[in-house]
């Protein structure tokens, strides 16, 4: 019952993590640019482009080529992921059409640059920054909002490569197809277009990739202490945390003494070395960092195998 619960309340937590991480997203596009007429990646940065030459609402294109992507999602991701996904599609959408209805607007209908005029590169510099943690946020909580970030998770979830090396190669052919759509002005006025959407997608996918590997990033301690055995009690029964005992033999004394070698996050890290102080002050602690950690507790093993292997795999089995 307790296992259920918590549970439940993962999930309830998840959903509330992805309504923020939406809201925030929302805010920051039609704030920061969409009065700029800055081109995004992703489905809504191809809404926001059939929007500036069409002016079809932004919410009605995202919401048409995402009833499209879901069918992917469903078969790929499965529907638990699918769940989520539907009511990221309609709670942005949602958020897009109050975000643009509350917004300041100008006369003509257009909207207040905030920021004001000439600021277009500052105002796209600070909206990439929160759209790319918005992302962050929505898929931290095992949350998508919807078109390519669908492709993005499904790739992802096969292979070592990260979201935004993902989102980048997808957002590079959506925003140069700016250059071929006349009612953006004339040619430089088009490339014009098509640089600044370049920066956003650098912009906005590092942010992502910073955010996210922040969160997973971590780090190897070598604890050497006489005390080893209390200290390890204590991080393998306080933090429910897998410790390796190894031996070590010192040079220059010639004592032979155990080392304790843990793997952990890098948020860990506060926790462990208060536990090391409380048991042994005196102990000589190694921090370092890793590139990665694979295996049960932290990231999968995203590489295909041989076809001849899988097969033998199968085999054995």
């Amino acid at each position: 019952m307790k296992i259920k619960n918590q549970l439940i309340w993962k999930e309830v937590e998840d959903y509330v993590f992805i309504t923020l991480g939406l809201m925030l997203y929302a805010f920051a596009f039609t704030i920061f640019l969409m009065p700029y007429k800055i081109v995004t990646g992703g489905v809504t940065g191809t809404a926001a482009i059939v929007f500036y030459a069409t002016k079809i609402p932004i919410q009605d294109t995202y919401m048409v080529i995402n009833g499209l992507l879901l069918v992917v999602a469903l078969k790929i991701l499965g529907l638990k992921f699918l769940l989520k996904t539907i009511y990221a599609i309609f709670m942005l959408a949602f958020l897009l059409w109050l975000a643009g209805s509350i917004a300041p607007t100008n006369p003509d209908g257009s909207y207040v640059k905030i920021l004001g005029e000439g600021q277009d590169f500052m105002s796209l510099l600070i909206g990439c920054t929160l759209t790319g943690t918005s992302l962050a946020i929505v898929f931290m909580n095992n949350g998508s909002t919807g078109g390519t970030d669908i492709i993005a998770a499904s790739v992802n979830k096969y292979y070592n490569l990260s979201l935004g090396q993902v989102l980048i190669g997808v957002d590079f052919i959506i925003i140069g197809s700016c250059l071929f759509i006349p009612q953006f002005g004339a040619g430089l006025d088009r490339v014009h277009m098509v640089v600044f959407g370049l920066c956003t997608m650098a912009i906005e996918n590092f942010t992502l990739d910073y955010v996210m590997n922040a969160r997973r990033e971590s780090v190897q301690f070598m604890i050497f202490s006489k005390k080893y055995q209390e200290i390890a009690n204590a991080i393998g029964m306080e933090m429910d945390h897998g410790v390796t005992i190894l031996d070590g033999h010192g040079w220059y004394t010639g004592q032979d003494m155990k080392v304790l070698c843990i793997l952990a996050k890098k948020r860990e890290s506060t926790t462990i070395f208060r536990l090391i102080k409380m048991i042994d002050p005196n102990a000589f602690v190694s921090q370092s960092a890793v590139i990665g950690v694979y295996g049960e507790g932290f990231d999968k093993i995203k590489v295909s195998l041989p076809k001849d292997k899988k097969n033998k795999k199968i085999a054995a089995k």
